[in-house]
């Protein structure tokens, strides 16, 4: 029976003769570079089949080859049998991305069509810079002549946040972004990516599963904001999405149709915008085309994500919060995993840490698909739980679960990777190593200045002396009620410049990967903070914002040194403290063994 992308890999070769094309490039973004996009932008899984987070395909008339890291190449393997798709590694050292691909063919002005709305400014100059005899042709929703059901541009209900829960009205922050503007001597801002535009706003929708965030564009001039939006939540002037238009109207916020940015843009110069700031990054191609005979455009890097990045007071006061919260729930769950070693698989118990999540009042639902693994599923860092055919969890041997949910007050993300019973000498010594390397950078004390990747180190070496090492990022930057996934700032080996400063909110999650053995990881969410200043400059460290005990029954204690072993002890000291008092009675007898010191 022929492999259903297979066919379709060949439905658009077909497509591509019909055009004269010689080559498409798909992502797997939407129009809004969003690392999470909607259904209707899913198109590398429609055409191959691959579900992870991050891929790129290129198909040409002999070759479909699918780009992605190393997160997911024993995923991107098992997923790719039978489509004729093969696997181009991303993150090692041999890698060889899209553009220099395409120039290695050596082809004589290839035509190579991208979709221009999901094909980012940045990645088509890139491309130009490699191949310059290239003809690009913008396709906007190019797969639409062979994806017949293809999902509608979703709408869904939209609300608003007070300054209670944010900190900072949507007056003040626009106001704040019109004197940046001034000081880069521009009339006009676009942004495009949906988290910075539901920041800006203090507003949030459904649009994206996991995603508070509104598919929407913004443009902000010294005298207006115009939110080009989907409308068709407002048809019913009762429903809480017309309500939250109705307050945003009154602040100063003019609601335009999604569909009329591109005429929005191609008339600036109408509308006396003579300099408009654009974030290249994130600018999708199609909008670039409608930029070209109009105002004078300065690319910049957008200024909310930094200015994102750093939580107010209210934000932090809400992220402990939603830790405090989510940590009861987690040791609640922890200790349900352990009384049913043996009797439930990977997807019941994903589904029960769901449960007790959604009784939480201010509960959004979950902030990413959780990652209930294992043994040999842990192996794979993002390990999609199957409903049918998930693995038991067997009394002995490691449990990685990575799950995390989105509060009205904030967000989480934490891993807990626990042992249910025996382990072996390997997984005790991995298990310990990872938490080494956690350990080590969640103690880090540094200058201000400090970038992420100076830091990253901290989370590798011990690994390192046993010539181990891990392929993604160490953490990622957290919103407040938005993406779990979040910049500028990261620890990653990859330069990033951005140096760290007291209100960023970071994860700290090293691992160990075995395919077809174990996996661990370590998860918690860091707060970076101050540590003052003496003559030698200002200084910062971190504080755990997650809530939720480490199990030390797995330990190699040998292998830790006496400051890693005081911090672990101090650290399941504090989690018992607070939160033993909130647990059931079982729950926290059980808990005050679990955090005996080590």
């Amino acid at each position: 029976m022929e492999n259903v992308y297979y066919a379709r890999i060949e439905a658009l070769r077909a497509l591509m003769r019909e055009n004269g094309w010689d080559m498409v490039i798909l992502t797997g973004s939407d129009p809004h570079a969003s690392e999470y996009p909607a259904l209707r932008w899913k198109q590398v899984e429609w055409l191959t089949g691959f579900t992870g987070e991050a891929g790129d395909v290129v198909v040409t008339a002999d070759h479909a080859g699918l780009w992605t890291d190393t997160r997911y190449f024993i995923q991107a393997n098992k997923q790719l049998e039978g489509t004729g798709a093969v696997l181009h590694k991303m993150r090692v050292p041999e890698q060889v991305p899209i553009p220099q691909w395409i120039a290695s063919l050596q082809m004589d002005e290839p035509v190579i069509a991208v979709d221009g709305l999901c094909q980012t400014v940045s990645a088509v100059g890139e491309l130009r810079a490699a191949v310059p005899s290239a003809v690009i042709v913008p396709v906007p929703d190019l797969l639409s002549a062979l994806w017949e059901d293809r999902p509608a541009i979703p709408s869904t209900p939209i609300i608003t946040l007070g300054e209670d829960l944010t900190g900072e009205s949507r007056e003040a922050r626009l106001s704040w972004l019109r004197k940046w503007l001034i000081r880069q001597g521009a009339d006009a801002i676009l942004l495009t990516a949906l988290d910075q535009i539901a920041w800006l706003l203090n507003v949030r929708g459904q649009d994206i599963d996991y995603n508070p965030f509104v598919i929407s564009y913004l443009l902000v001039t010294m005298d207006e904001a115009n939110w080009y939006v989907q409308k068709d939540a407002f048809e019913d002037p009762d429903s809480e999405t017309a309500d939250s238009f109705r307050e945003l109207q009154a602040d100063g916020v003019t609601l335009c149709d999604y569909s009329d940015i591109h005429f929005a843009l191609s008339s600036l110069r109408d509308s006396g915008v003579d300099r408009i700031c654009i974030d290249e990054s994130g600018l999708n191609y199609a909008l670039w085309t409608a930029l070209e005979n109009g105002p004078e455009v300065l690319s910049v890097e957008s200024p909310v994500s930094l200015r994102k990045a750093l939580k107010n007071s209210t934000e932090i006061d809400g992220m402990r919060e939603a830790h405090l919260e989510d940590g009861l729930v987690m040791e609640q769950f922890l200790y349900w995993v352990q009384q049913h070693a043996g009797s439930v698989n990977e997807w019941e118990a994903a589904r029960y840490l769901g449960s007790l999540r959604a009784k939480v009042p201010g509960y959004r639902g979950d902030s990413f698909e959780t990652i209930s693994a294992y043994g040999p599923s842990a192996a794979l860092p993002h390990y999609s739980t199957p409903s049918e055919g998930s693995a038991l969890l067997e009394a002995r041997g490691l449990y990685l679960c990575d799950s995390g949910g989105q509060y009205l007050f904030g967000t989480t993300d934490i891993t807990r990777t626990v042992p249910m019973g025996p382990c072996t000498a390997l997984e005790r010594e991995d298990y310990t190593l990872v938490m080494k390397c956690h350990i080590d950078l969640a103690m880090a004390v540094f200058p201000k200045g400090t970038c992420g990747p100076h830091l990253d180190i901290l989370a590798r070496e011990p690994m390192w002396r046993y010539k181990r090492n891990f392929g993604h990022g160490t953490g990622h930057g957290v919103g407040f009620f938005l993406g779990v996934h979040e910049g500028p700032h990261e620890f990653r080996q990859n330069f990033n410049s951005i140096p760290f400063e007291a209100g960023f909110v970071v994860t700290d999650e090293p691992g160990i990967y075995r395919e077809g053995m174990h996996g661990v990881r370590h998860e918690n969410v860091l707060l970076c903070r101050s540590l003052g200043d003496n003559e030698f400059g200002s200084w910062l460290g971190f504080e755990p914002l997650t809530l939720c005990h480490y199990d030390t029954s797995c330990l190699e204690l040998s292998l830790l040194t006496e400051d890693e072993r005081n911090w672990l002890n101090a650290y399941n000291e504090k989690v018992y403290r607070i939160l033993s008092p909130r647990l059931p009675e079982e729950v926290a007898t059980w808990l005050h063994e679990k955090t005996r010191p080590v």
